[in-house]
């Protein structure tokens, strides 16, 4: 198609170009999301729009995501959002990118929502531990209709952030603390389900870490300095939290994961289980806390 000087098409175009000297990966894809979204367009709808002219407002918003998209910042925090399992989020350089693989943490919960209802026939609550956007907790809230979802996080920025997608989605049934673990939390909860994607990538890792992420964003949702010491607390806060045959799944390093699991079972955990991600990688440790009727 011959392309014309103004149009979709040809914006498209130079903006890929741009992005490929400036060796950011997947150069097409990420100028066609930063165009749609702009537009308030479906990215495949693009393709029936590539002879429509743009305004001058149009083309000088695009430059300046594409050039700031070129200084390898995160096409979601350009955009402000992102897609994840069936919902959208809001997201900021306050929180976590939320990832596929947090998808499939999601969705390993929600195939499992009928023996969930079984299991605690009297209603299900649920604590997102270290909540980042609220994607997980949030999400679990309208998959699984539980009686009531807890967000916690360190950073009050996140937990702003999460209050805004919870406002989205007009979900009421949610209550927000800032607390570093449990210590926020009021001495009476309990949980039937706990989940957490918690900062677990050791500070060693950071030189293998890709610019995208160390330069954008939250290192305090991101790295660890010590993996083990850390997620010893995080254990306890959870033993403490979780009532008598509950549920915990985290995400978390597939290099320390059997570490993480021997460390669970030391401190009274039960059944554990190491689930695979989509790429074979034993990226979620799922473990319980005794029944009330296990001696």
């Amino acid at each position: 198609m011959a392309e014309q000087p103004g149009t979709l098409l040809y914006y498209l175009k130079r903006s890929t170009e741009f992005l490929e000297k400036k060796e950011i990966p997947n150069p097409r894809v990420d100028a066609e999301w930063l165009l749609s979204d702009l537009l308030g367009l479906p990215r495949i709808k693009l393709y029936s729009q590539f002879e429509m002219p743009l305004s001058q407002k149009e083309i000088d918003l695009y430059r300046e995501r594409i050039v700031e998209r070129s200084k390898r910042k995160p096409v979601a925090y350009i955009t402000g959002k992102k897609g994840f399992h069936q919902f959208e989020y809001f997201v900021s350089e306050d929180v976590l990118i939320p990832r596929p693989e947090t998808e499939e943490l999601v969705d390993y919960l929600f195939k499992q929502k009928e023996t969930l209802t079984n299991a605690f026939p009297d209603g299900i609550q649920i604590w997102d531990l270290c909540s980042g956007s609220g994607c997980i907790g949030l999400s679990l809230s309208q998959l699984l209709k539980p009686n009531l979802v807890v967000l916690s996080d360190i950073s009050e920025k996140a937990i702003e952030t999460s209050k805004s997608n919870a406002d989205k989605y007009k979900l009421t049934d949610v209550q927000f603390y800032v607390s570093s673990l449990d210590n926020s939390l009021p001495n009476d909860l309990r949980f039937d389900v706990i989940v957490s994607n918690p900062p677990y990538i050791p500070e060693s890792e950071k030189k293998d870490i890709m610019p995208d992420v160390l330069e954008y964003e939250p290192h305090l949702a991101l790295f660890v300095s010590d993996i083990l010491s850390f997620h010893r607390d995080l254990f306890d806060s959870v033993k403490r939290r979780l009532k008598p045959g509950g549920w915990f799944l985290m995400e978390t390093h597939p290099t320390y994961i059997q570490e993480l699991e021997n460390l669970a079972i030391s401190l009274g955990f039960v059944s554990p289980k190491k689930v695979l991600d989509s790429s074979n990688k034993e990226r979620f440790l799922f473990l319980q806390t005794e029944s009330k009727f296990e001696s």
